[in-house]
């Protein structure tokens, strides 16, 4: 999976995010709940899971997130993008200040084990 270059370098933050509802616009947060932030070492393995995952053909459910990562600078201020995990269509959804277009809709392999290590960490932090 590709994540955008810059804001992986620029982030200091992760906040995992266990999605309630779907936004009722694509330029707005995932409302959900901070269950986990990840900082340091922990950031950065988590981005390097991420742009681990192997790609994927598109599943329809409707996506139906369960699970989002937000990435922030160290302002804290605005998220640089969050990435929206649907591990039943395989689908992935960005949105945020460093997303380019071409980045905003990606597949993911959820059967491959970096994909089943990302959701045993999200499990773990609310499970």
């Amino acid at each position: 999976m590709q994540l955008p270059a810059e804001a992986v370098t620029a982030t200091v933050l992760i906040e995992v995010v266990r999605i309630s509802a779907v936004p009722t616009r694509r330029d707005v947060p995932y409302p959900g709940t901070a269950v986990a932030h990840w900082a340091g070492s922990e950031a950065d393995a988590a981005l390097a899971l991420i742009e681990s995952l192997p790609g994927s053909e598109q599943h329809r459910c409707g996506f139906s997130p369960g699970w989002s990562v937000r990435a922030y600078d160290d302002s804290l201020d605005l998220a640089l993008f969050e990435a929206a995990f649907c591990f039943t269509c395989h689908e992935v959804r960005m949105q945020g200040t460093a997303v380019p277009t071409t980045l905003t809709t990606q597949f993911f392999d959820p059967r491959a084990l970096p994909a089943q290590t990302l959701l045993s960490l999200f499990r773990k932090e609310a499970p």
